[in-house]
């Protein structure tokens, strides 16, 4: 194993840091997501905070913006030690985040949504005092052409994103934690970031820099802190890494992952083949053929264009043009009903809003989509309803005296085998489509599901997932499709080097040989 390399704060060059994490830990039940984290940040430095997903990132940005109590350790700002009960207490103490959620609302106008959250904010507000502020702090995103009293629904995302940046910007924070600020816009809406970035650092604060991207971490923060499995492994200067250095620290020794089936050991048969697929401003010139009994992922990070690939193919973006056949048909884009018609399932990546009736029992969730098979002239037919349930619930690994309970009183692993096992067992499905299949799951159900996805392909269907996960790509995959910013970059048809997928999904660039399809 590669050997930890811990640099405290203290040993670090520089300035003494405004901002010091000493010792971080967290739990949840019996996972420990953060183990030990220790960095500072000093006065004007824009530090930045690296790892794959699941070294602890996001734990400690919850933790350093009040929304979780660490177990354990101590946050210093400036010589005041810091209690964050919530993430008002945070902003109160001079900490501002800017989420990778979007947490602007589209109802109201771009002054308005810059005054959420603004301690400087009175219950009577005078617009005309604030307008100056305010039109400052868009100008400084790149913002100039956006009026005050402009809807934030006629804005597009990477704009929204902007104005969530410029609110942060105006609370006066001596810390600025940025957690993935652009990983939707556009390389000029970046530039505009980058830009106020600097100039925050400027004026004496301290930031913390989120991201996947790690050309612009290099070329944006002055330290670099990368994390792996939980804990701290190495702080240093940004300009003593390179792509590939940082990329081997995130990652560490690589494990043994399982064989691929290759394509001789799969029918020839073509299920479903996608050509010219293209979402304007998203996905450019997209392209993949499938076969049964493989399982294929879309690997890239948010913004680069792979949940738009999947949603596409399920008929979910209206503005995407392709040329898809499946089985031998042409299928109409746009239409959710078409695809279902064709035999797509597809499993979302936001099972709350867009999958499960968290109400509802487990057992209705189950058997939702497969009504014609459990009913007799309109009517559901008990015994077809028992037996499918019965079925189901054994292939899920779920308790079958649970299943009258809500699906909302189950755990986040279980639900997400409801989800995904409703799709299953069903001869009108042809090709299962899965949006980060195992998001918000633990270790073990992220094991069940990738069971129930191969066992499915086992059987010969169709299998395509997206992730920003690569364990998850590493352990289930056949074949990766690696994009960057809505461009393919590489197909893997082999087992490749996880250091390779990571540098062409934060990097772009083809990084090693590329199958054809």
């Amino acid at each position: 194993m590669q050997q930890r390399v811990m640099v405290e704060p203290a040993a670090q060059a520089g300035p003494a840091p405004l901002v010091r994490v000493q010792g971080l830990a967290k739990s949840y039940g019996g996972t420990r997501a953060v183990r030990s984290a220790s960095f500072g940040i000093a006065a004007g430095e824009i530090h930045a905070l690296c790892g794959h997903n699941g070294a602890g990132k996001s734990t400690v940005v919850k933790m350093l913006s009040g929304q979780q109590r660490p177990d354990s350790g101590t946050i210093h700002l400036g010589a005041q030690s810091l209690e964050l009960r919530s993430r008002q207490v945070a902003q109160r103490q001079g900490v501002a985040l800017v989420d990778q959620e979007l947490s602007v609302v589209t109802a109201l106008t771009v002054a308005e949504n810059l005054m959420l959250g603004d301690r400087r904010t009175r219950w009577v507000n005078h617009r005309r005092a604030s307008a100056s502020r305010f039109r400052t702090l868009l100008d400084s995103v790149g913002l100039e052409h956006v009026g005050l009293d402009q809807p934030l629904a006629q804005l597009g995302i990477g704009e929204r994103q902007l104005v969530e940046i410029a609110r942060a910007l105006g609370q006066d924070a001596r810390l600025i934690i940025l957690d993935e600020p652009t990983a939707t816009l556009s390389d000029v809406e970046s530039a505009y970031v980058y830009a106020s970035v600097r100039k925050v650092a400027e004026a004496g604060r301290a930031v913390l820099f989120v991201s996947h991207r790690l050309g612009e971490v290099l070329a944006l923060c002055d330290q670099v802190t990368v994390m792996r499995d939980g804990e701290v492994v190495v702080t240093r200067p940004a300009a003593e890494f390179t792509v590939d250095s940082l990329i081997h620290d995130m990652l560490g020794d690589a494990p043994q992952h399982p064989q691929k089936r290759t394509a001789e050991e799969v029918s020839d048969e073509v299920v479903l083949a996608v050509s010219g697929l293209q979402v304007p401003g998203r996905v450019h010139e997209f392209g993949l053929s499938l076969r049964p009994g493989r399982v294929y992922a879309v690997a890239g990070q948010l913004g680069s264009g792979a949940s738009e690939v999947l949603r596409t193919l399920a008929g979910l973006v209206p503005e995407a043009r392709a040329r898809v056949v499946l089985d031998g048909t042409p299928l109409r884009l746009a239409s959710p009903g078409a695809s279902v018609r064709a035999g797509i399932a597809f499993v979302s990546n936001d099972r709350k809003a867009e999958g499960l009736f968290l109400d509802q029992p487990i057992s209705w969730n189950l058997l939702a989509t497969r009504l014609p098979s459990i009913t007799r002239a309109g009517l559901v037919s008990r015994r077809r309803w028992t037996s499918a349930l019965g079925s189901l619930v054994e292939l899920c690994g779920l308790d079958r005296h649970r299943a009258g309970h809500p699906v909302r009183s189950l755990s986040g692993g279980n639900q997400q085998k409801v989800f995904v096992g409703r799709c299953l067992g069903r001869e009108d499905v042809r090709v299962l489509l899965l949006d980060e299949p195992t998001r918000g799951v633990d270790v073990g159900g992220r094991a069940a599901i990738h069971a129930l996805i191969r066992d499915a392909a086992d059987a010969g269907m169709t299998v395509l997932f997206s992730s920003t996960e690569l364990e998850e790509l590493l352990d289930l995959a056949d074949v990766v499709v690696t994009m960057h910013k809505g461009v393919v970059v590489a197909r893997h048809e082999s087992t490749t080097a996880g250091a390779v997928l990571l540098r062409e999904m934060t990097h772009g660039g083809a990084s090693g040989p590329v199958a054809q399809s």
